[in-house]
């Protein structure tokens, strides 16, 4: 997967894809990372990219010319035609589903607003998909990138080193993942629920179905009504 990110703070990005799993995936040739710094597209001497709304109040707005010189330079060539995804509180809510597609494309351009956005011009003419990752604002697009990536890309086939693992986390089947617990035993009077020292498979897996179905009928019913309207 080629993952292009159009910001203007790429040493937000630094470190981010020097660990963990998104490291195996750079080191492996799963995944190639290339910044652009939108500065570098202004025309004029003080690289300014954004300006006043028409129609009056408080904010800035990125401005069209440096994104549209900037994505007709990065598609020029390239084919088939990426897809572009703008992280915005008007988007779609991201989620696991999403995740998983995202994680079969092949060439992705991100785009990274802040202020009060960008250009609709600039929106109508390069993006395919706007995604929110929550009901809340942040101050620019990138965390909001960093963590679209990171979950689309565990989902790529050997970047995780048990995909198996992935299958059974929170938000498949509409449910939230069950407790986990490792070794030791006890610790300070706190003891694993006998169930899971059992030995019997079958027993293990109706504790963790019940665990994650009360998990998710106390703290995302929401979940549950979206698995029952399915």
């Amino acid at each position: 997967m080629k993952v292009e990110i159009i910001t203007l703070f790429p040493r937000f990005f630094e470190g981010i894809f020097d660990h963990s799993m998104l490291k195996r995936a750079v080191d492996a040739g799963v995944l190639e990372i290339k910044l652009h710094n939108l500065r570098d597209y202004a025309d004029d001497k003080h690289h300014l990219v954004d300006d006043y709304r028409f129609g009056g109040g408080p904010g800035m707005l990125l401005k069209p010319e440096p994104l549209f010189r900037l994505f007709d330079e990065i598609t020029r060539n390239a084919r088939p035609r990426p897809t572009v995804i703008y992280p915005t509180p008007q988007g779609v809510v991201f989620n696991q589903d999403i995740a998983d597609e995202l994680s079969g494309e092949r060439h992705i351009i991100f785009l990274c607003g802040h202020y009060k956005g960008i250009d609709q011009r600039v929106i109508d003419r390069w993006v395919d998909r706007e995604y929110s990752i929550g009901d809340y604002v942040l101050t620019g697009g990138e965390a909001g990138v960093a963590v679209m990536i990171d979950a689309a890309v565990r989902m790529i086939p050997g970047v995780l080193g048990d995909i198996g693992s992935a299958r059974g986390d929170s938000f498949r089947n509409n449910l939230l993942d069950c407790a986990h617990y490792t070794r030791p035993e006890v610790i300070e009077n706190l003891r694993v629920p006998g169930v899971l020292m059992s030995g019997h498979h079958r027993n293990i897996e109706l504790w963790r179905r019940s665990v994650s179905m009360f998990l998710t009928r106390r703290r995302r019913p929401d979940l549950l009504k979206k698995s029952e309207d399915t």
